[in-house]
């Protein structure tokens, strides 16, 4: 189950995704000590944010809606929760602006306190889809200005860049052939679908306070899985799976279609706190019983 991140060896390919148990380092000291190979922070703004009003999380058939809004305590004190990082998993930060000064602002201020954050990686996310002024509702996810922040983020950092791209919006493969043009050592493939609604037919009102949300949980698995296979076939770098898994199999398909590693974040309400370990435990069975030496080896073969 050994990979490589960024010149890193790693117990799993399984990455903690953004915004789920990662609002402190504590949390994700935990989700480390459970089984993750990665773990990745709660995305950081310029300013502190406190997100959108309660409710911001309504169950579906097949997974959640949730509707956060980037709540976190701004750059400046998120560098100071996440520093000194001490676990053997690398650790990835997570930025997210209004356009790409912001992204190129954040950046810096990353590259400057990376030594005492001990992160391996940052993460750029452009693909929310519920927060007006950030990711989907700002327009950041088309090719075009996925180029453009990617290129103000590298002018920045000498850290690898991980662009995170959504599912929502056509014209994936290009934004992430930009990314990759402009800097990216690697896309994330991707968030939440949507946005969607539930309605609470009792109140006649929308269940979430902002009213709409992202699509998270298996229901979301079949089109991040298209976009994997479409975008493995165009870029060169590492892609990361994130959307719809929840067991070991689901992260094998993930793989095939060419992630090099699953981002997981639903899995972890719908399966509990040791979902990382339940779905390398059965990722590691579907390998021995098939006589596979590593779990790389699955990489891509569905295009083969």
């Amino acid at each position: 189950m050994k990979s490589e991140f960024f010149g890193r060896s790693v117990k799993n390919p399984l990455i903690l995704a953004s915004g789920i148990m990662g609002v402190t380092k504590k949390q994700m000291e935990e989700v480390a000590r459970t089984g993750a190979g990665i773990v990745t922070s709660k995305s950081l703004s310029i300013e502190p944010r406190k997100g959108h009003e309660t409710p911001i999380i309504v169950e579906t058939d097949a997974g959640m809606l949730n509707a956060v809004g980037y709540s976190n305590p701004g750059i400046d004190e998120g560098i100071k929760e996440f520093s000194n990082w001490e676990r053997s998993e690398p650790f990835i930060i997570s930025i997210t602006g209004k356009n790409e000064q912001e992204f190129g602002t954040l950046a810096k201020k990353i590259e400057e306190a990376k030594a005492e954050l001990n992160c391996t990686a940052l993460e750029v996310a452009l693909s929310c889809p519920h927060t007006p002024g950030y990711g989907l509702m700002a327009g950041q996810a088309d090719p075009e200005s996925s180029g453009k922040i990617t290129e103000a983020v590298c002018a920045n950092t000498d850290l690898p860049v991980i662009v995170k791209l959504s599912p929502s919006v056509p014209g994936e493969v290009q934004a992430a052939k930009l990314s990759e043009k402009a800097g990216a050592s690697a896309i994330n493939m991707g968030n939440t679908l949507g946005p969607g609604m539930r309605i609470d037919i009792n109140r006649k009102k929308p269940i979430l306070c902002f009213k709409m949300g992202g699509l998270s949980g298996p229901a979301i698995r079949p089109v991040t899985i298209r976009c994997i296979h479409s975008i493995y076939q165009e870029v060169k770098i590492p892609i990361i799976g994130t959307g719809g898994v929840n067991d070991g199999k689901d992260a094998i398909e993930m793989m095939m279609a060419g992630a090099s590693f699953i981002g997981v974040g639903t899995a972890i309400h719908l399966r509990g706190a040791d979902a990382f370990m339940k779905i390398e435990s059965e990722m590691r069975a579907w390998l021995n019983e098939r006589e596979y030496k590593s779990v790389n080896e699955v990489i891509g073969v569905a295009h083969e």
